[in-house]
């Protein structure tokens, strides 16, 4: 068999009436996202299109959009169990060694159904007479938008290629409360009024002008404590990382890995590297914030598993050049600092030639990585606290900032304490800040269903905060982050600890082996003991953290939330001038951070 090629690549498609030259001009704006071959099926009342960044096997055969049949498909992404499917599927000639072609023929047998049987990252379209499935992927590796006009439907792999078929631009009330809660906007919501997400693990039936939505896949409702014996616990757990590196390797392109002083990171390229692959690996660092750098402690990891290992170094230049460029790339807020700063890495790697890359999102929140996760574990004890009322009475009447009194407030109040580790805002936060009356927990409602499956299964709060992490705070704003800041330099993604057979491998282990002793990623740094020296497995974990709050505020831009706020008057002017001054003196910096990006959108888009 031909060696298996993937398709990154943008999805676009058109379904009522349209302009030709309208479509066309919106396609290209996801031509970044792969510049090989841009393929194109259009009719009366129909348009599909497919950007196309071709890996090893560039025949006109793998072109996309594909046809299989009465069948046409537009995909992105890679199946990482291709053979386990063709072998299912008894076919004993295929046309392509495209994954394109193995999704076409497992629709062909099972349906929509089909989706069960694929492991990987993906998100595409696919047209079955007057049925159109959209589909996204378990953990939401890749994107999918959708508008429904009064007579159109329009679908996307970014907002950028839907904006010119709204009529207006107006900004989603709801995307802004969620933004604010918990750093993403919570699906399906976007900021674009009309224009929404599918949800990772989602698929979406247009037929007949009517949506029809099914979540395929449900993280919530995973069994746990299958496993408890902790040494077949780390056997299970250490096969399986091995599995998912190894599918995720199966490529003949040049791939890299991001490496930073962790041990996420280190542990993919050891394990790349006992399977014989030696990953070249990126680094970032600030040579004038000795603090944020991780230069050092990368460094070492390169040289104990002997890689070879480039160094990145960003300036406060480099921060101002770049920034409004990645903010505009990105369609919509999304709060996260990291952001620029993965976007120049992944710019480095691109100039260097590699068309993959490794990473390691997922990780922390499936090995409790978190030391917040202990502290909350601690503070849910208080809810079994006999007089506690007068506690209750007490933070009511005294408010405060603080994160702390928000937890002990909610636990009082007999209400869910935790709300993913990216709650940024808190519903009494936005009320001080807004002109207009915000409940406490109202934020609630964009968790509710996802509690309510988490409620049917489960009651280990340890498995509600990986399992909400995962849905949100990985799903909707890291691997946002990653699609996008790779995939504008046209390059792929990839991350191993987000395999769904890895993941359910360790959220099935008994959550008391998953939290032992109390301290971080017990299980994975037990692996990891076989791999790496206790010197790169007990470092005090830094996470991604750069000096964007001193650029933003040397470089004069931290301005821009007054000017905005002035023209808008969303906020209480003497609420915005307390988190600025706060933020001057290293205090809720990613608040300001989140409500910059905000005001950038809104400059950009509604004034």
């Amino acid at each position: 068999m031909r060696k298996k090629r993937f398709d990154v690549c943008g999805v676009f498609g058109i379904i009522g009436d349209y302009s030709p030259l309208k479509a066309r001009d919106a396609l290209e704006r996801l031509s970044h996202r792969g510049r090989d071959h841009c393929g194109v099926v259009e009719r009366a009342g129909f348009f599909l299109a497919h950007q196309r960044l071709s890996i090893t096997d560039i025949h006109s055969r793998s072109h996309q959009p594909m046809r299989r049949g009465t069948l046409l498909i537009s995909f992105n992404g890679e199946i990482y169990n291709h053979h386990e499917v063709r072998e299912r599927l008894c076919i004993s000639h295929w046309e392509t060694s495209s994954d394109t072609e193995i999704v076409l023929a497992a629709y062909e047998r099972w349906g929509i159904g089909c989706v069960e049987y694929l492991s990987g990252m993906f998100a595409f379209a696919l047209m079955d007479g007057d049925k159109l499935y959209l589909v996204r992927d378990r953990f939401g590796k890749k994107p999918l938008f959708y508008h429904q006009g009064k007579d159109i439907f329009v679908f996307a792999s970014e907002i950028k290629a839907i904006k010119p078929f709204l009529s207006s631009v107006k900004m989603n009330e709801e995307a802004l409360h969620s933004y604010l809660s918990f750093l993403a906007p919570s699906p399906p919501h976007t900021f674009y009024q009309g224009v929404e997400k599918l949800e990772s693990g989602e698929w979406l039936c247009f037929e007949q002008g009517k949506i029809t939505k099914h979540r395929y896949y449900d993280l919530f409702t995973i069994a746990s404590s299958v496993i408890t014996d902790s040494m077949d616990a780390l056997q299970r757990i250490e096969a399986e990382l091995h599995r998912s590196i190894a599918v995720r390797l199966d490529t003949e392109v040049p791939t890299a890995a991001l490496l930073s002083g962790g041990v996420d990171s280190a542990m993919i390229c050891a394990v790349a590297a006992r399977q014989g692959k030696k990953l070249p690996v990126f680094t970032l660092g600030y040579d004038e914030y000795g603090s944020y750098d991780e230069r050092v402690n990368a460094r070492k990891t390169a040289e104990y598993l002997d890689l070879n290992h480039t160094e990145v170094v960003i300036s406060q230049d480099d921060f101002h050049e770049s920034l409004d460029a990645l903010l505009t790339h990105m369609d919509e807020p999304l709060n996260d600092p990291a952001a620029l700063p993965l976007y120049l890495l992944m710019k480095k790697i691109g100039s260097e030639g590699y068309n993959v890359v490794l990473s390691g999102e997922g990780s922390d929140e499936l090995f409790l990585g978190y030391r917040q996760y202990f502290e909350y574990l601690d503070i849910e004890k208080a809810a079994s606290l006999h007089h506690k009322n007068w506690l209750k009475k007490y933070f009511h009447a005294h408010f405060s900032m603080n994160r702390e009194w928000e937890w002990y407030k909610r636990v009082f109040d007999d209400t869910l304490l935790f709300r993913t580790s990216g709650e940024k805002f808190t519903d009494l936060q936005q009320n001080r800040l807004f002109r207009r009356n915000i409940r406490d927990n109202e934020s609630l409602r964009f968790l509710q269903s996802y509690r309510q499956s988490f409620e049917g299964a489960h009651r280990d709060p340890s498995l509600w905060y990986s399992m909400i992490d995962l849905k949100l705070f990985v799903g909707e704003h890291f691997l946002t982050k990653l699609d996008r800041v790779s995939m504008a330099h046209t390059i792929e993604a990839r991350t191993p600890f987000l395999d769904h057979q890895l993941a359910e491998t360790v959220l099935s282990v008994d959550p008391a082996l998953r939290i032992g002793t109390g301290s971080t990623k017990t299980l994975l740094k037990q692996i990891a003991r076989n791999y790496l020296s206790d010197e790169i497995i007990d470092r005090r974990k830094k996470g991604f953290a750069n000096p964007y709050m001193e650029w933003l505020i040397a470089s004069g831009r931290i301005e821009l939330i007054r000017e905005v706020n002035e023209k808008t008057g969303l906020f209480y002017p003497e609420v915005i001038e307390e988190y600025l001054d706060l933020a001057r003196r290293g205090k809720f910096k990613q608040h300001v951070w989140g409500l910059y990006v905000l005001s950038h959108w809104i400059k950009r888009e509604l004034l």
